[in-house]
């Protein structure tokens, strides 16, 4: 890990995020103070088709009603 001033880290923003974005963590630090890191973000998950398929979760009829006035004015805005 290495360590830099704010105004390198201004000048030098562009290489410095290469570097991170190759598995490496910068501090910046002001007047010799360390006071943020940049560091790689983690991947998001794997989105999976299917997650839940083996789950017992029966989906109540009512979500298939229609709504009601004031539901579908609340839903939309007017009320």
């Amino acid at each position: 890990m290495i360590m830099v001033n704010v105004h390198e880290a201004k000048t030098q923003l562009s290489r410095l995020l290469e570097r991170v974005r190759a598995g490496e963590e910068i501090v910046i630090a002001k007047a010799g103070k360390p006071c943020a890191r940049l560091a790689p973000l983690e991947p998001p998950p794997e989105r999976v088709l299917g997650r839940y398929r083996d789950r017992d979760g029966d989906v109540p009829d009512a979500v298939f009603e229609a709504l009601t006035g004031a539901e579908l004015d609340a839903w939309e805005g007017d009320g």
